[in-house]
This record gives structure tokens, sequence and C-alpha cells, in this order.
């Protein structure tokens, strides 16, 4: 396995983009991948959309191990988002370019001409990327908010954001922009957290310059004021600042000012990474949960999602080996629940929608990966496939063992719930109920669909658009669920489909203990032996 030298943190702007927006700019957004053989790319993560822009500079960094030993190549995207789904194949491409880690590291900055195709540039069309190691683990959280803005719009009062600039090499570099505030002169932006490396250099007195401008939608924002002031200052909480119009203020002796800043809150914390909560102690509870409603097919049918070919395999346990043989080396037992639903089940033939595998209900837990697969072969015989499909049971179930876990208050336990099925589900109402309340507790739901069915009530359950929410209303507290169907890495490498099912869960887990504000799990030493114990020489 290679070695992670370190965290590398990149950069990403780009110039003259071409324009895909009739009568305006492109809405741009940077899509980074990282090549992981077979001719298949693995997405890394994704910049935030710049607004009418052919010249943008995004704010959001992204993150990624760096191996000095393994040439790591990547690839850069740049799309133009004219819709809310997270699907790109509906947005209008603006260009690519690809090259490796090492040449970013190596060059510290690199500027790469944007590419439609091999051969055809995208107009004059540029991406530059410049990257940093990422030392510190520390983040800074503010909350800001503003008084008496000058009013910009015509028809309005003004629709204010932030945008805050690190000093650095005698230029200015974006660190942060804030959410626009429509039609408000006295706005209240969401807390937000940015690396302290990427906000000042680590250095409390680096200095910063905070801009706040009025949105315009076609690009042209208006400056309504700005202020220079440095970290050590903006921690002096409550802290005030005066926006300043340098052109007003040197037209009118009488100006004062364009309004006043308030940080309320300016912290510097330490984030701990998924890493550290696994070296922490951290145990990855791993539960399955198999589909095995009449939808299915007869399981001694060729034509059955069930079937199992003459070496043994399905695409149920092919998905099954994928995910499991990574997430059991982080469960120090490998003894894993595994549960099926929608069946029939003997003695008494009643449809059961939590029934362990191994048909003992007080010790549903199989010996690691190979044991689920034994239990699997031996109960698909000797239960008779039905339904509905109903995922709530289930989760409900890990649920309960997540709240057990949750009443400990510290991160030593997360629990990950992969659920196989072969069609949409029955009981939507109670599975959002259920993921909404799990949503607070320390757990994640993976569900993988198999077979060719469609799967489109599956996404509003991956909230990638928004907060899900029950009926009465309630939003979950944060996104747990990833739904991933099985027929798109159906020819990629089996790591390949490892490595997308499972690449929300770091993120998914840090977010539950960060909001808890539980630090890494450090579990006590063994008792040292005492002389009588001790080994003879």
């Amino acid at each position: 396995m290679a070695h992670c030298v370190t965290l590398v943190q990149l950069s990403i702007s780009c110039d003259h983009l071409i324009d895909k927006d009739i009568g305006s700019k492109s809405d741009p957004l940077c899509v980074l991948l990282q090549d992981v053989g077979g001719g298949s790319w693995a997405e890394l993560g994704r910049t935030e959309r710049v607004r009418n822009c052919s010249s943008p500079e995004f704010s959001k960094t992204l993150q990624l191990e760096y191996h000095f030993e393994t040439v790591q190549k990547l690839r850069f995207g740049i799309y133009d988002i004219d819709n809310k789904t997270p699907e790109l194949g509906d947005d209008d491409f603006l260009g690519g370019a690809e090259c490796s880690l090492g040449q970013i590291v190596s060059s510290h900055i690199i500027t790469l001409p944007l590419m439609l195709k091999p051969g055809k540039p995208a107009g004059r069309g540029t991406i530059t990327v410049s990257a940093q190691e990422m030392k510190d683990n520390r983040i800074v959280t503010m909350e800001v908010e503003a008084r008496n803005l000058d009013k910009k719009d015509f028809l309005g009062k003004s629709d204010p954001f932030l945008e805050f600039f690190c000093q650095g090499d005698g230029k200015w570099h974006l660190a942060y922009r804030s959410e626009v505030i429509k039609n408000n002169l006295n706005p209240t932006w969401k807390r937000f957290s940015v690396p302290l490396q990427h906000f000042c250099g680590g250095d409390p007195s680096t200095p910063i310059q905070v801009r706040c401008s009025d949105y315009d939608s076609d690009g042209s924002h208006d400056l309504i004021g700005t202020f220079y002031t440095s970290l050590a200052q903006l921690q002096a909480v409550p802290a005030e600042f005066e926006c300043i119009h340098p052109e007003k203020q040197q037209k009118k002796k009488s100006y004062k000012n364009s309004g006043t800043v308030c940080v309320k809150i300016c912290q510097v914390e330490t984030q701990y990474s998924f890493l550290d909560y696994v070296m922490g102690g951290c145990q990855i509870n791993f539960t399955v949960g198999i589909d095995f409603t009449g939808s299915n097919g007869d399981p001694s049918s060729p034509d059955s999602l069930h079937y199992l070919s003459p070496t043994g395999v399905n695409e149920y346990l092919t998905a099954l080996w994928s995910v499991g043989s990574v997430i059991q080396d982080y469960d120090s037992d490998k003894l894993f629940p595994a549960f099926g639903f929608g069946a029939q089940v003997p003695p008494d033939w009643q449809v059961s929608h939590e029934f362990a595998l191994n048909f003992n209900p007080s010790n549903p837990y199989c010996p690691g990966i190979q044991g689920i697969v034994d239990a699997y072969r031996q109960a698909l015989p000797q239960v008779r496939l039905y339904g509905p499909t109903n995922f709530a049971p289930i989760i409900n179930h890990v649920a309960r063992l997540a709240t057990q876990a949750a009443h400990q208050r510290t991160a030593s336990q997360y629990l990950v719930l992969l659920l196989l099925t072969d069609g949409a589900v029955t009981d939507v109402e109670a599975t959002r109920e259920a993921v909404v309340r799990a949503s607070y507790l320390p757990m994640s739901v993976i569900i993988m669909g198999v077979g060719g069915a469609d799967f489109e009530a599956m996404e509003q359950l991956d909230a990638d658009d928004g907060p899900l929410r029950a009926r009465s209303g309630e939003a979950a507290a944060r996104d747990i669920v990833q739904f991933v169907p099985y027929r798109r890495f159906q020819n990629a490498p089996r790591e390949t489909l490892a490595q997308t099912v499972l690449a929300e869960i770091p993120t998914q887990l840090v977010s539950y203990f960060k909001a808890q504000g539980w630090a890494p799990f450090k579990p006590l030493p063994p008792p040292a032996k005492s002389p009588a114990q001790a080994p003879q020489a």
C-alpha cells in the first residue's frame, strides 16, 4: 500500500472561459478526478459554482493525499452549471486539463490550456492550480454580520456578500467567499470555517483584506466597502470594522463609512480528520441488509438477481465483497450483523423485514465478510421471496445500536448500514422518518441498487440537493445516505466501486463527531504488569 506523505490543498482559478449561456457568461464549477486505473476516474471533489463569470477564482479548495512514490494523474473539468442536479451529463463542458499531482507540487503553481477534446482548445481558456502542503490541521471558524450597509440597487436595497483575501507573494489571494443575502442592509451571514493555513498562512499577523460587495447577476458586482485587518484583530470579538469605499471617501468630506462589519465569533480550532478518529480507536461497525423481495426473480432461474452462477456469485455478492472488503479492516472483532428483508421465513412463513441471515435473532453476527456470504447462500433456499421493499425496520434496528453508542459520549463507535436492493423503496415515508432520526446518530446508510430497475426514488434519499425532510417538516441534521447503482460500475475495477460507495463515509463520520464536540477517542493503555508478572530474563 502506498505511503501517504502529506495532505495537499489545491487552489483553482480560470481565465477566458468560453460562454455557453445566451445573453450572459457561464456559471462555472471545477470537478477534480483522479485516474484509478483501467481507464476509470474517481471524483475527488468539486469547487463551488461561480455565477456569471468567465475568469473565476474559486474560494473552495480541494484536498487530496500526496504519495511521492505514485504517479497521481489528475483531471480538472470545468462545467457550466445551469441546474441543481449533481450529475454533470446535462451540463455544458467548458474544457478540461490533465497533469500529475507531482507536476503541480514541484511547480507550486501551474497554468494549463483548457481542451474540449484532444487537439481542440477551449478557446483561450486556461486553468491555474496552486498547491499548498497542509501542515496545520487548525481551522478558523467565524460568524459575521453587517449593519447600515449602503443601498446599491435602484429598486431595492443591496444583495451583500463578503470576500476575505490573504496577502502572500505580494498578491491578494481569495481565502473565502460568503453566500449572498438578498435585499438586506443588515445581513447576518452563515457561520463558516476555513483552514487556518489557507486563511492567513498560519500567521495571525498576516494582513487580511475584507471586501463587502453588492451581488449583480451579470457578474459586475458593486463594491460597498472594504477594510484591512488580521486574524489577531478579528479574534478580539466582538470586533467592529468600518467598511470604506475609497472613491466615496475621496469625494465627500462628510463621508464616514458605507456600513460596519461586526465579527461575532472568531475561533481557531483543531479540525480532526477521519484518520485522527480511526487511529484514535474509533471502530466502524458494519451491518448488511439484503433484499429478498419477489421482484428479484426465482433464485433457481438464471434470470434472477439471486441466481448463483457456477462459480457461486451474483451481483449481490459482488457488491457485498466490494464494499465489505474495505470496511472490514476498520472493525477489530470482524463480526458483522447481517439481515434479510421482504421474504417469508420459516417456520410460520410470515413476511419479515429484518430476519437474521443465520436465523439466530439473538446473535445475528457473522464472522467476517465470508461469514455473511456463507449465511446468505444457506438462507437463500430456506426462504420464500415476497415483499414489499421496506427499509425502515433495518434502519431503525441499526439506529437503536447507534443510540447506545452515542450514550457513551465518546468518538469510539460509528455504524455503517449497507442495504442491497433491486428496486424502489415501498415504505417511503417511514424510511424518510427513519433516516431523519438516524441523522442525529453516529451512523451512515449506503444503498446499493442491484439490477436494472428505475432507482429515481432512491436519489431522493441521497440528499445532495438539500436536506432530507420528514413529513412533519423536520430536516435531517446531516446527509447520511449514499446511493449508488451497481450497474454503473459493473465493468469497472472493483476498487472503483468501493471508492465511490465509501467516498462520503469519512466526511459523514467527521461531521457527526465535530457536531458533538468529541475529540478522537484514545483507548486506555493496557495496565503495566506487576513485577511478579514480568517475564524472566
